[in-house]
């Protein structure tokens, strides 16, 4: 059976240089996509990651002086941790919409979270502070004490956290500049 697929599958003799010019030419064009894009940094969890593309530059320079960058990562934030499948799932979802839309330059100038992340940063703002939104003694203070709590999003309240009030490319004066010393310095180390 899989015999006869491959016999159906291969191409004539008289076309076969030139269909193994078109996969060789498909294969280097996608290592040279991979390696342009650093795609195998999205694997991991490495905050820097995110400034590939430099859109997120404000975003970046506002964790990386929050009290946050002590304890997490954008990936702590932004991403599902319920299973391993659904956060690959939805890195890979979510990046590759950020991709297609600076690829095609439909970036907006003020970023805004779409609802699925939103519900996702929600889930783990509970997920990491579960003991602020059950201490039996705040509770007992006051009777909309649990209300105020779990009833709205964190960022009511906490909209400053992490990322300060940056909305905008132009909010963070040259983003740039503290990334380019941030790499410096990396390599300091």
């Amino acid at each position: 059976m899989v015999m006869k697929l491959f016999d159906f599958l291969k191409p004539a003799d008289n076309w076969r240089l030139y269909i193994n010019f078109l996969v060789a030419g498909f294969v280097g064009l996608a290592a040279f996509l991979i390696y342009i894009s650093e795609a195998p940094s999205y694997l991991s969890d490495d905050p820097k990651t995110c400034v590939n593309c430099h859109i997120m530059s404000p975003q970046y320079a506002t964790y990386a002086h929050s009290s946050h960058r002590e304890w997490t990562n954008c990936n702590d934030c932004h991403v599902p941790h319920n299973n391993v499948f659904n956060k690959y799932y939805f890195k890979a979802k979510d990046g590759l919409r950020h991709a297609t839309m600076f690829t095609l330059r439909k970036e907006p100038q003020v970023i805004f979270i779409h609802e699925a992340g939103r519900e996702v940063v929600q889930d783990n703002c509970v997920r990491c502070h579960t003991n602020l939104l059950t201490d039996s003694k705040l509770l007992a203070k006051t009777e909309v004490y649990q209300h105020q709590r779990t009833e709205r999003p964190c960022w009511e309240c906490h909209r400053e956290v992490p990322h300060g009030r940056v909305n905008s490319l132009s909010s963070v004066p040259n983003p740039m500049l503290f990334l380019q010393s941030d790499k410096t310095n990396k390599y300091k180390q």
